[in-house]
């Protein structure tokens, strides 16, 4: 058994936020009101002044297992995202080989089952991510995929999106899309603007992505189907996925904290740790994204967690790969960035990271209630620290050396503590 005691509970389903136990029996949540009894209890933790939350959830991560553990693995990812408060992450399919078929998801899925956390897996939605032809959704859906996506290269065929969106509405799974169109693309990583300019390079347009995201969008009313936006970066994208959800479209939209914490500004400082698709774009662009998780258009926060080696990231900027790590900042980010300054509450923001990412790939998760799995983060919102390590392979971030308000300090997975502070 373990008990927490006197922590301010909250959970975005009920609207609990109060001073409470939580007692934990194996793997479940048995009893939540004040002063349980502890006279049986193995493990006490005192959680005075600190938020007891469901365990995170984050619905967009790269583990870059198979083909490039060496910038992460399974168990190194599981390692970051437990340290960051994480007890559930989907992956990505952009593995090598390409998750398109039943034997790579097997293999990933067998040793899955060896993580501290819980993982779960999505699949391409087209064959080798090349956009061509439908992977067969039915047969990797019962195989344990679930949902799809090719993130990390857009779907330039409208023919197959809308195909895919009504196979997905059949099996009522989301399809998670990136959205960058690279007609409108000089540059990867970088927004085409006064910064581009300024260091001589040409830039990602945020046309790249408004255009993908109004066809989507329109597909999406058409079908019916769950979609999910990944990682908006342009406010014009935020005002269409607004207007898709007015008109009945089954709309989830995601933004990574990186996109709304910087802008293309910090690529003068951070230079290839700033590096990112979507680019980083204007403070204009920043505050219509959090414009959007203010009034609901933008459901989940999700990190784009991408490792990559520091050889890799430390060349000029136009070879780098783009993409930065997130899990261990996240949370952090979302209080220092959105709840101290006043944008979210503490309960929308933990709602954007555990509910809404549940409803999405439709999990028993996300939520404190009495018989649920005890799936928790215990957190103290107002400790500062200095982000000073990793527990990824990989340290591509550029919140490196920066303080953040909001510390994790117990993960408990399934019932186990996971990670300690």
């Amino acid at each position: 058994m373990i008990l927490i005691k006197n922590g301010r509970v909250i959970d975005p389903e009920s609207k609990i936020d109060e001073v409470l136990d939580v007692l934990i029996d194996e793997n479940k949540i048995v009893e939540i009101k004040k002063n349980i009894e502890n006279s049986n209890v193995k493990t006490i933790i005192e959680a005075d002044g600190k938020i007891v939350a469901p365990g995170l959830i984050d619905v967009h991560v790269h583990f870059r297992d198979p083909g490039f553990t060496y910038k992460e693995d399974i168990f190194s990812g599981s390692e970051s995202a437990a340290c960051g408060g994480f007890t559930t992450v989907v992956c990505m399919a952009n593995t090598n080989p390409v998750v398109d078929n039943a034997h790579t998801l097997k293999y990933l899925i067998d040793r899955f089952n060896n993580t501290k956390i819980n993982l779960l897996q999505t699949a391409s939605i087209t064959k080798g991510i090349k956009g061509k032809e439908l992977v067969d959704m039915e047969y990797l859906k019962s195989e344990g995929a679930v949902g799809f996506t090719d993130d990390g290269i857009p779907i330039l065929d409208s023919s197959i999106i809308l195909k895919s969106m009504i196979k997905a509405k059949e099996l009522n799974v989301p399809l998670s899309f990136h959205e960058e169109d690279p007609c409108f693309i000089e540059n990867s990583g970088i927004n085409e603007g006064i910064i581009s300019k300024q260091l001589g390079l040409g830039g990602a347009s945020h046309l790249a992505e408004d255009l993908m995201v109004s066809r989507d969008c329109v597909l999406a009313i058409e079908t019916g189907a769950k979609i999910n936006i990944q990682h908006v970066s342009s406010g014009t994208s935020v005002d269409l996925i607004r207007f898709a959800k007015s008109h009945g479209a089954n709309i989830t939209a995601e933004v990574s904290p990186h996109h709304f914490s910087l802008t293309e500004k910090d690529v003068l400082e951070y230079k290839t740790y700033g590096k990112m698709n979507p680019p980083l774009r204007t403070e204009k662009d920043r505050l219509k994204l959090i414009e959007g998780l203010k009034d609901g258009t933008i459901d989940i926060i999700a990190t784009d967690h991408a490792p990559h080696s520091c050889n890799e990231k430390n060349v000029e900027f136009t070879k780098a790969p783009s993409g930065i790590i997130g899990l261990e900042t996240s949370l952090s980010l979302g209080i220092t960035n959105l709840v101290m300054k006043k944008y979210l509450s503490i309960m929308q923001l933990i709602e954007k990271m555990t509910l809404n990412p549940a409803k999405l790939y439709n999990l028993k998760a996300g939520r404190i209630n009495i018989g649920s799995i005890a799936d928790i983060v215990i957190f103290d919102p107002s400790e500062k620290w200095v982000v000073n390590k990793f527990h990824s392979k990989s340290y591509n971030s550029p919140f490196l050396g920066k303080e953040l308000s909001g510390k994790v300090k117990y993960t408990i997975c399934n019932g186990i503590i996971v990670y300690n502070d």
